[in-house]
C-alpha cells in the first residue's frame, strides 16, 4: 500500500484532556497536508474542526460515552446529537462494557442502535468502541454481533485509554465476525508503519492515531527506497 493510500485510512487523532484549540488547529493543518480520511476530536472542539477542514473531504469525527462507556443511554445519545449538530460526520462511541459482561445483550444492542439511526439521520458514520482490553475473546464477539445487529457502521478495538490498545489478534478476530460489509477500526497504540501494515493486514479498513503523521513519513520512506 502507498503511502497516499494508507494516509486515506487513518483517522488522525487527538483526545488528550490537555488538548488545546492550538493543537487542534494544528491537527487539522496536518490532516489536510496529509490527506487524512478524518480528525478526531474531542466534542468541545467539533465545531473548530468543521471550521478548519470545510472546504476539504476530510471527515469530522467526535467521541461519545467516551473513554468509559458508562454514561446513561439517554445523555450518551444527547451527546451525539449535539456533535452532529456542530458538524461531526461520523461519531466514536463507547458501548456499555459493563452491561456486556454482564449478559444485557438487549441493552447494548438498543443503545447501539439509538446513537446509529440518530447517525444515519444525520448522514454519519457510526462505530462502536468495544474497548477489547478488557473483554475476553467470546464478549468480543458477542460485541462485534450486536453492534452489527444494530447497525452501527464500525467496530472499534480501543479507547486508547484502557489497560491496552489495538493487537493483531484482536483486529482479525473482529474482522472475521463481522465479515466483509462492516468496517473495523484499529485504534491505541499504533505508532508506526510496520504496526500499521500489520492491521491493516489482519482487516483493519481504519486506523485511529496520533502518530499519523510519523507513520505516513515512514511509508514514503519505504517508498523512496524501493
Amino acid at each position: 500500500m502507498d503511502a497516499e493510500a494508507l494516509a486515506r485510512m487513518i483517522d488522525h487523532t487527538l483526545l488528550k484532556p490537555e488538548a488545546t484549540p492550538k493543537q487542534v488547529i494544528r491537527l487539522c493543518e496536518e490532516a489536510r497536508t496529509y490527506r487524512f480520511a478524518a480528525v478526531c476530536v474531542n466534542p468541545v472542539y467539533v465545531r473548530l474542526a468543521v471550521r478548519m477542514l470545510e472546504d476539504t473531504e476530510i471527515a469530522i469525527c467526535s467521541v461519545v460515552g467516551f473513554p468509559l462507556g458508562a454514561t446513561m443511554p439517554s445523555v450518551k445519545r444527547y451527546e451525539a446529537e449535539q456533535v452532529l449538530q456542530e458538524g461531526a460526520t461520523e461519531v466514536d462511541m463507547v458501548l456499555q462494557i459493563g452491561a456486556l459482561k454482564a449478559g444485557d445483550d438487549e441493552m447494548v444492542r438498543d443503545e447501539i442502535a439509538a446513537i446509529a439511526e440518530l447517525c444515519h439521520a444525520y448522514r454519519a458514520l457510526c462505530k462502536v468502541i468495544i474497548e477489547a482490553a478488557l473483554l475476553t475473546d467470546e464478549e468480543k464477539i458477542r460485541a462485534c454481533r450486536l453492534a452489527q445487529a444494530a447497525g452501527a457502521d464500525f467496530v472499534k478495538t480501543s479507547t486508547g485509554f484502557g489497560p491496552g490498545g489495538a493487537t493483531v489478534h484482536d483486529v482479525a478476530l473482529m474482522r472475521r465476525t463481522v465479515g466483509p460489509q462492516m468496517g473495523v477500526k484499529a485504534a491505541g497504540g499504533i505508532r508506526d508503519y510496520t504496526t500499521a501494515q500489520a492491521m491493516i493486514a489482519a482487516g483493519a479498513t481504519r486506523l485511529g492515531a496520533s502518530a499519523g503523521v510519523q507513520i505516513v513519513r515512514e511509508a514514503r520512506k519505504e517508498e523512496e527506497a524501493g
